[in-house]
């Protein structure tokens, strides 16, 4: 019996700024977009910890992440909210 098919996520924002992120995510919650967030948890955790950037050197910035189908309503919501991040966080969808 096969399980369930694994989701296909991409990365649709990433950024070490925390005021960023929670903003990120708040417009995906308001357009019911579903997301996962990749490396939040583990910031403080390794190493140590987070650095001059935001985000920890080891672990990279925090990515917020979609399913390939929801990308491009993803990037579209989050349209102005990447328009205030710093160059480095542009991350393009994987």
């Amino acid at each position: 019996m096969a399980g369930p098919d694994p989701l296909d996520l991409v990365t649709v924002f990433a950024t070490g700024d925390q005021v960023l992120i929670t903003t990120a995510k708040l417009v995906l919650e308001a357009a019911d977009i579903p997301f996962v967030t990749k490396g939040e948890g583990i910031q403080d955790l390794i190493g140590l910890g987070r650095l001059f950037g935001g985000f920890n050197l080891a672990t990279g910035p925090i990515q917020i992440q979609v399913e390939r189908r929801d990308a491009g309503s993803a990037l579209e919501a989050l349209s102005d909210v990447r328009g205030t991040a710093d160059p480095e966080s542009r991350d393009p969808v994987d």
